[in-house]
């Protein structure tokens, strides 16, 4: 039976989240990070894109994403994990040996204000929280590390982060907030305050918000 198409409003930041298939390494060399960077400016390209934050770990990725449009954020991030699974299959040799991702992405919108904070901080830190790193800044494959360097070019979102926001990123979140943003992943779940988006937007005539694709 054919899924349904996704549906992805133009005035909501999404956290945008892949996950490698079975135990397969996305990122084992710097080139292979490399690459999906490189990437991530060339969908750009096809498909206008406000980035506002990315981390990329070993077998998974983050985006936190404020489209422009109702539905380029599927048109954009479709493009760019079918791309990245095709040159990652040719660079890694590994053409016909299967999926590189274990699904589609997951996308929900997230409140602005607190709640957006909170998720742009759970993305950056990443790689403290897996131990990867002894600061957050320290992981070169993320928009802090790179916004610390002065080296993207990534966008600014509906709130401006606070100038204290590294040593921010660096307080731990608690493992009970984490797991219920988790949950809200896995579920499909907006996240915000409660009642947020609960029922969905009907006054422009927009079709419901997360029909799963």
């Amino acid at each position: 039976m054919p899924r349904k198409p996704r549906v992805t409003q133009a005035e909501y930041v999404y956290h945008v989240l892949n996950r490698a298939t079975k135990k397969t390494i996305l990122f084992d060399t710097p080139s292979d990070y490399c690459a999906f960077e490189e990437l991530l400016d060339e969908a750009r390209s096809h498909i206008t894109m406000r980035i506002l934050a990315y981390c990329l770990m070993p077998n998974h990725w983050h985006l936190l994403l404020w489209p422009y449009a109702d539905g380029d954020l599927s048109r954009f991030v479709k493009w760019l994990s079918t791309t990245h699974a095709a040159r990652w299959n040719r660079a890694h040799d590994a053409v016909g040996r299967g999926a590189v991702y274990q699904s589609r992405f997951k996308s929900i919108p997230i409140q602005t204000g607190p709640h957006l904070f909170w998720v742009w901080r759970y993305i950056e830190r990443n790689p403290l929280r897996a131990s990867l790193v002894r600061q957050a800044r320290d992981w070169k494959w993320n928009s802090l590390s790179r916004r610390i360097r002065s080296e993207t070019d990534f966008d600014s979102g509906p709130v401006s982060l606070p100038s204290d926001w590294e040593s921010l990123v660096n307080v731990p979140q608690t493992p009970a907030e984490v797991e219920a943003f988790r949950q809200s992943v896995a579920i499909g779940k907006p996240y915000g305050c409660e009642g947020w988006l609960a029922p969905p937007a009907r006054k422009r005539g927009r079709p419901t918000l997360l029909r799963k694709t």
